[in-house]
């Protein structure tokens, strides 16, 4: 067997080489990311903390009542958050919201037209679905260090490791609803003169939009599952408490900082849930 590890192949070596390379070279490219993310995430946190928390909630209460039209899902909402603002994480929610929000538009501006693409060019969907295994089962703290290299420590390489993790999401859902429009409807739409663009716009995609919102809820779903990763590396919200539980062995701030995160996720799905039928 010696013969076998004397010589090793320098994955992490070349790896390495990448990074240095990249950060030398592309560090122009690096710091617009990084303005532009940062603006966003100052944007949705001003949002979310500027006004009265009862005014967020409220307005929250009215989104989930545009989209369930269900009395009993807002009150659900409402005492989930007033459950929140008794624990005293209203800032680390608002926190972890813009985390979420900030993924979400980042990942569903690169999902979805990627999967359409790639419903449209099988070749195309062959060829990324190893880069999607790849990214869904590497583990997520491998993905903080080039991050930390490019970005530094904040919110913007917690998000970055976030939309790394989360994207193959929306991706595969996408081209799953684009790839299994019926062929009937686009018969009938090229039979009635629509262009490829009118034929995507006007059959597939209402099609497929089922499909595409459990990407977003996958999306939301997953995001709150990187809180606590993304903590590692400096990004604000709920994943800082549990952090600081676990390195000063304290279950009643897990168990809470935890339980939080649950409410937060439930209360999400609940008020995305219409949408998917």
């Amino acid at each position: 067997m010696e013969w076998l590890t004397e010589t090793k192949i320098p994955v992490g070596k070349t790896a390495k080489n990448v990074f240095d390379w990249l950060k030398d070279n592309a560090e122009w490219f690096f710091d617009g990311v990084d303005a532009t993310l940062e603006t966003m995430i100052d944007a949705i946190l001003w949002v979310l903390q500027t006004p009265h928390p009862f005014i967020v909630i409220a307005l929250f209460v009215g989104i989930t009542w545009y989209l369930q039209r269900s009395w009993k899902t807002c009150v659900f909402v409402l005492l989930g958050f007033l459950f929140i603002l008794n624990q005293g994480y209203w800032e680390e929610t608002t926190e972890s919201l813009t985390l979420v929000m900030s993924a979400c538009v980042v990942c569903m501006a690169i999902g979805v037209p990627i999967g359409i693409a790639a419903a449209h060019r099988p070749r195309l969907y062959s060829a990324l679905r190893p880069v999607l295994d790849l990214m869904q089962t590497l583990p997520t703290f491998v993905y903080l260090i080039p991050a930390v290299v490019f970005f530094g420590i904040g919110m913007v390489p917690g998000l970055i490791a976030t939309v790394i993790f989360v994207v193959p999401a929306p991706i595969r859902l996408t081209h799953l609803g684009i790839s299994s429009t019926p062929t009937p409807l686009l018969e009938a739409a090229q039979a009635f003169g629509a262009t490829p663009r009118q034929t995507l716009w006007k059959a597939e995609l209402p099609y497929a939009l089922p499909q595409i919102m459990a990407g977003l809820t996958q999306t939301i779903m997953l995001s709150l599952s990187m809180v606590v990763i993304a903590a590692l590396v400096g990004a604000d919200g709920l994943g800082v408490p549990v952090v600081r539980a676990l390195n000063s062995v304290n279950p009643a701030l897990g168990f809470e900082s935890g339980f939080v995160i649950v409410v937060l996720a439930i209360m999400l799905d609940r008020v995305l849930r219409v949408s998917e039928k």
